[in-house]
């Protein structure tokens, strides 16, 4: 799915009003009355309703919600922000016809924070002040009506039309003016600005409403950001063959584990055979052996010349034993396995899957980062990814900082959160979607790590095996979440869930 900017928006409305045909203000019935739709779903018309309206086509759209709302039985009271002398065409269209069905005494205008209406208990306040055409942050006593409104949340349900006003959907909105809705009804497509985290206390839940926007539009147009979605995950996935073998899958080598970080080690190796590799290898240090062939048969093992962490993991390492490497879980960051990494970088010029103490490595010796085979998929949470490529100023700023360094370093780097930004050496990023916040626990990561490394060893490329393996981790996150909980889950659940994941997934 495609993310466009806030311009590419205003340009897809155009084009849908030029080819369709439709006109503006019937595209602003259609977008109102899917809002209509939803909040019937959730609210009876019990609560009251309390619309706040700016003077352009975001307050066209919450006065067309309060018309259609009024028809249906809801008790509503409109308050237009007089933020500008001027209002748009439609906003006064929608207004004229919100007139005449509705008492004038339930149409407000406010001109100042005085004028803040008092709600009586349990109102629904919908935000259609400002939309995606937002430019500039709120000031003055407009945004004092933001603040009032936002006093409300804790009292009040507080739902946004399009955007949370102050939102901005291509720029950073921090310490700014912004509407802290509960949830937001939004169009056609996710913005920007939903996926960062820096902007989880302002959108809540995000509810995205198909209004028809024209497919021509949609398609021929191209934009950096995308969403991953089970449609374009079903495209990237190799069904098996009736023929193949264990050698068709791939030979995979996971380098992990050191004295007290078995686990991780295990865990990545459960990961990668659970994601369908034929042959998987395990480089462990001594202290790891017994630990790695109980706990899991179906590996191979080998063992490092160190007896509580790994140091000698790049002998006997060459394209002709392996198909991808995977490195890093539960390595440890001693000088020794620092020099190995950089004899492995020297000597192995495939893509591998470096996540963990292997990155933890990398910031402390930056030079080796230019000695990782390009195609390379980097997996770093937030931290890492600080420690690698310095501290940003916000959320926007640190994508910036991604594709930058992934088309620098021709590598693929994916940053680990709720959506998982992951970008790619075109400079393209990709969001994904699955997952929960379960599977913030220890060990999640790593299980990451073996459905990659399993993945890049069966074939896919780089760029596939990053969007599919990201896609079934968080799906599998999900299945587990839905039958244990969220709070009881741990990462050993993911990948009993995997097999699932590649069930219904895909």
């Amino acid at each position: 799915m495609k993310i466009f900017s806030a311009a590419q928006i205003r340009e897809a409305d155009a084009y849908t009003i030029a080819h369709e045909p439709i006109s503006s203000a019937d595209l602003m019935e259609r977008a109102a009355s899917k809002c209509v739709a939803w909040l019937e779903d959730h609210y009876p018309p019990l609560q009251p309703v309390y619309i706040f309206c700016g003077k352009g086509n975001n307050g066209g759209d919450g006065l067309v919600i309060a018309r259609l709302l009024l028809e249906h039985g809801y008790a509503v009271k409109t308050y237009i922000i007089q933020h500008s002398p001027q209002a748009s065409a439609d906003q006064q269209l929608k207004l004229q016809a919100l007139q005449a069905v509705n008492s004038p005494t339930a149409i407000y205008n406010i001109g100042d924070v005085s004028d803040f209406p008092v709600l009586p208990p349990q109102a629904i306040i919908i935000d259609a002040i400002f939309g995606t055409g937002m430019s500039r942050p709120i000031e003055g006593w407009v945004a004092g009506i933001v603040h009032h409104i936002n006093d409300q949340r804790q009292q009040h349900t507080i739902i946004a039309i399009d955007m949370p006003s102050g939102l901005m959907a291509d720029e950073s909105c921090l310490h700014t003016p912004v509407i802290q809705a509960h949830y937001t009804l939004s169009f056609e497509c996710y913005k920007l600005a939903f996926l960062l985290p820096e902007n989880a206390p302002f959108t809540g839940d995000v509810h995205i409403l198909p209004i028809g926007l024209h497919p021509g539009y949609i398609t021929q147009t191209s934009t950096r950001y995308h969403l991953s979605n089970q449609e374009i995950m079903r495209t990237i996935y190799q069904p098996r063959d009736a023929f193949a073998n264990k050698g068709t899958y791939g030979h995979a080598l996971i380098i992990a584990g050191s004295y007290g970080k078995m686990g991780a080690a295990i865990l990545s190796t459960k990961a990668c055979l659970h994601a369908g590799v034929g042959l998987l290898t395990c480089h462990v240090p001594q202290c790891g052996y017994q630990i790695m062939q109980i706990s899991e048969p179906c590996a191979m093992c080998i063992t490092d010349e160190g007896a509580h962490y790994s140091t000698h993991f790049h002998s006997g390492i060459s394209d002709a034993n392996y198909k991808a490497i995977g490195i890093g879980p539960g390595l440890d960051k001693q000088a020794g396995t620092a020099k190995s990494l950089e004899l492995l970088l020297d000597q192995w010029r495939h893509p591998m899957v470096i996540d963990a103490d292997a990155l933890n490595l990398l910031s402390v010796y930056p030079s080796l980062l230019n000695k990782v085979p390009s195609g390379s998929i980097l997996t770093p949470h937030p931290k890492e990814f600080e420690r690698l490529f310095g501290p940003t100023a916000n959320d926007i700023a640190r994508l910036e900082l991604l594709s930058q360094k992934a088309v620098e370093k021709q590598l693929y780097i994916l940053l680990k959160g709720r959506y998982t930004a992951m970008a790619c050496p075109d400079g393209a990023i990709y969001f994904n979607n699955t997952g929960n916040p379960g599977m913030a626990t220890g060990g999640s990561g790593d299980v990451l790590t073996g459905i990659l490394t399993g993945l890049l060893a069966q074939g896919y490329t780089s760029k596939a095996a990053l969007l599919l393996g990201v896609w079934l981790h968080g799906y599998a996150g999900d299945l587990a979440a839905a039958h244990l909980s969220q709070e009881a889950m741990t990462a050993a659940d993911i990948i009993t869930w995997l097999g699932k994941a590649f069930q219904e997934g895909i």
